[in-house]
């Protein structure tokens, strides 16, 4: 977000660190790459972040333009319903891990990968 979109340089501040602690919680839930390209999920941190951005939201009550609040609470409530959604998208995630180094084997060691046999149904 641009500097003018803030009321003043605290507001802009405020909202980068804002920005910091959503993308922290982003990358450990695996919606983010790291910045060697791997994918992470660490939900002690992510919630960590969540917490620390609620604290926050209480401890600036009052003190934040209705705009300022809008955005906050709609960071938090957004991060919060990813963080319920992470465990199935790390199962997901899994799975086709191991499915993708399932067909590796396949490949890589046809004599010890997993195979099937297709064969016509005698008539």
């Amino acid at each position: 977000m641009s500097q003018e979109f803030f009321d003043d340089d605290n507001s802009a501040h405020l909202f980068q660190l804002i920005h910091m602690l959503q993308r922290s919680a982003m990358m450990h839930m695996g919606m983010l790459q790291d910045s060697e390209g791997r994918v992470h999920y660490n939900l002690g941190e992510t919630k960590a972040a969540i917490d620390t951005l609620s604290m926050l939201k209480a401890k600036t009550t009052g003190n934040l333009t209705p705009k300022e609040s809008t955005m906050l609470n709609g960071i938090i409530s957004e991060l919060q319903l990813q963080f319920v959604k992470a465990p199935s998208r790390q199962r997901a995630l899994e799975d086709q891990v191991a499915e993708s180094e399932a067909v590796r084997e396949t490949f890589t060691n046809p004599q010890e990968g997993p195979s099937e046999i297709i064969a016509d149904e005698e008539e």
